[in-house]
Formats: structure tokens, sequence, C-alpha cells
């Protein structure tokens, strides 16, 4: 998870840096990867106890537990970004 989390904060410092400047990109990208990574990882993790009773990701059930993921985290990053005027023009 510090991986995943170190990584997307560098990229999304990076790609909102010429739109926002560096400390607010900085700042929107920690607040953007923590809170998203932590949803994501609480929706992935009950979707697999959910459909395994247990912490064990296999084939069948990792497209279930990303697709949770992805929706958990949408809602917040749709609103932050919307809140610097960087999607739905």
């Amino acid at each position: 998870m510090i991986s995943g989390i170190i990584s997307s904060i560098i990229l999304e410092t990076l790609i909102l840096w010429k739109q926002l400047g560096a400390k607010e990109a900085f700042r929107t990208a920690v607040g953007m990867s923590l809170i998203s990574m932590i949803l994501m990882e609480v929706a992935m993790n009950l979707a697999d106890y959910g459909m395994m009773g247990e912490p064990a990701i296999t084939l069948g059930v990792l497209p279930v537990t990303l697709s949770a993921g992805f929706l958990a985290a949408w809602p917040y990053n749709f609103w932050r970004l919307k809140k610097h005027g960087k999607c739905c023009h």
C-alpha cells in the first residue's frame, strides 16, 4: 500500500503541476491519494471477504475487487478534480 500511495502521489503531482503549481498540486495529490487509496483498499477487502470469506484473491475474484475499489474512490476523486475545474468542462 505504501508503494502504491507514494507512486500515486508522485504521478498525480506531475499531472497537476502545470495547472495548479507545485505546492497545490502536491497538496491535492496527497489528499486524493490518501483518501482514495484508503477507500479503494477498504472496498476491495470487503469484496474479497464477501466473496471468499478470507483474504484470498484469485483470478475469479480479482475483477470484482478491482471494480469495487474503482467505484469506491470515484466520487471523491471526481469531486476533488471538479473543485479545481480539471474535469467535466
